[in-house]
């Protein structure tokens, strides 16, 4: 059988280890068992949320990291803040294939994952671009690392695009954070636009106007916040990890220590699909009970 190395192989010889199944890893990893991909899930510390999605998408359950080791690769989708936790947990296992995050975390932390396995362990710096993908053409995962090109392969034909880029582990982190920095942002705006115009009366006004003006916005269509609501328990982090790369670049981070703090304050709306636009605006008042300073930064 092929080594992960090898440039000459079926994608039936290699396993997968998805750590976890989340709306966004199991849709990519749904999309690798479409392929003939065995994927494995390790279903220790997960709800029952996570085992009806991996059902669903045909994973194999295990109980515990250990079984990960005889994975040629795996692949990280969680949240920034856990993504150093998840990796130690993998190097743990003796694992010696191809690790990939494909988190939203500084270039500086995908880099440092590195230093948590063997030798032999290539580790894939990965950024996914998109909603979880179910139809091509929708989200794309950007890679960089001496094994890129090995793990896109995984994925040709199927709904996610994927994009080698020339170069170290970190250039796919910086390019996802950038275009994150600018998209995540332009919520945090909309939010904190829409939450001024209704202590004046006239947010209708501003939605009439953006929605004439700036039609495919979040200002214009601010029922768009509900998600993002929804999503800022993980935005967060992403702000504290952007916040990082902005740092190592010697720019000024307070944008993004300021955009984090707005997204705590959203916290209590974890994945609350009721959750209503006016009640994440009054989330936004300074008399309103906070959410507390952001998180601190993970290491690098």
């Amino acid at each position: 059988m092929p080594s992960v190395g090898d440039t000459e192989h079926s994608v039936g010889e290699f396993t997968v280890g998805l750590l976890h199944p989340g709306t966004m890893g199991t849709a990519v990893g749904a999309a690798l068992v479409a392929r003939g991909v065995p994927v494995r899930w390790v279903s220790a510390g997960r709800g029952p949320a996570s085992r009806q999605r991996a059902a669903e998408a045909g994973f194999v359950e295990t109980s515990d990291f250990d079984a990960l080791a005889g994975c040629r690769i795996v692949l990280s989708i969680c949240p920034p803040t856990a993504a150093t936790a998840v990796a130690a947990q993998v190097a743990a296992t003796g694992f010696g294939g191809i690790y990939v995050d494909a988190n939203a975390i500084s270039p500086e932390h995908a880099a440092g994952l590195g230093a948590l396995f063997r030798p032999e362990v290539r580790v894939v710096d990965g950024g996914i671009v998109g909603p979880p993908p179910r139809s091509a053409g929708t989200t794309r995962l950007y890679l960089s690392g001496s094994a890129a090109a090995t793990v896109a392969e995984l994925f040709e034909g199927g709904p996610l695009r994927t994009i080698v880029l020339d170069g170290p582990v970190g250039r796919a982190s910086a390019l996802k954070l950038g275009f994150a920095s600018y998209n995540k942002l332009t919520f945090a705006l909309a939010a904190q636009s829409y939450a001024l115009a209704a202590q004046h009366g006239v947010e209708a006004e501003l939605r009439e106007l953006a929605g004439e003006t700036l039609p495919d916005t979040p200002l214009g269509q601010p029922a768009q916040l509900r998600s993002a609501g929804q999503k800022a328990w993980r935005w967060e982090g992403e702000m504290a990890e952007i916040a990082a790369a902005i740092e190592a670049a010697e720019l000024s981070p307070d944008l993004l220590t300021a955009v984090g703090a707005l997204f705590a304050r959203w916290r209590e709306h974890r994945d609350d699909e009721d959750v209503t636009v006016a009640e994440l605006l009054a989330a936004l008042r300074v008399s309103a009970p906070g959410a507390g300073p952001p998180r601190g930064r993970r290491p690098r």
